[in-house]
């Protein structure tokens, strides 16, 4: 069985701890200026988009340029540095969603080829343990348990 081989990349070990380090960098930096919300909190707060990135544009010009229309509970002070903090985050989020979906595609190539390939050894492991061969019985019995059934009759995985 032949499989096309879509991925073949290696990083240095040196390139990979650099990576590692940035990353761990990047956290602390990052962690006293993050929050985090609850699933039903998300569910709740407005959201800013596309849409309504321009609407609270105009409104941070008209409330900075008309202030008698302010309600007395609004702190025009918070409001502008929430706005500045979305802004400065929005390009680092863009940022990271694109290294996040390319590290997700790699990752699952990679591992899919692997599991390809496993699966291949596999069933060359089994017809081995049905015709005798040599070891293959001992292998292919701690490898089948992969597929074994679980106790609702359903199986762990599907044999390839």
């Amino acid at each position: 069985m032949s499989t096309k081989n879509s991925v073949s990349i290696q990083i240095p070990d040196e390139d990979l701890q650099i990576i590692k380090d940035s990353l761990e960098r990047l956290k602390t930096l990052l962690a006293p200026h993050l929050i985090a919300l609850s699933p039903s909190e998300r569910q709740t707060l407005p959201k800013v988009s596309d849409g309504t990135i321009p609407f609270v544009e105009k409104v941070m010009d008209y409330a900075q340029e008309d202030t008698q229309f302010l309600p007395p509970y609004l702190n025009m002070e918070e409001m502008d540095k929430d706005w500045k903090l979305a802004k400065e985050f929005m390009p680092l989020l863009r940022d990271i969603q694109q290294i996040n979906s390319n590290l997700s595609d790699t990752l699952m190539m990679a591992g899919s080829e692997a599991y390809v390939g496993a699966l291949s050894y596999y069933n060359s492991v089994k017809y081995g343990a049905k015709v005798n061969a040599v070891d293959a019985k001992v292998i292919y019995e701690d490898l089948k348990q992969r597929f074994e059934k679980s106790g609702n009759g359903l199986s762990n995985d599907s044999e390839v």
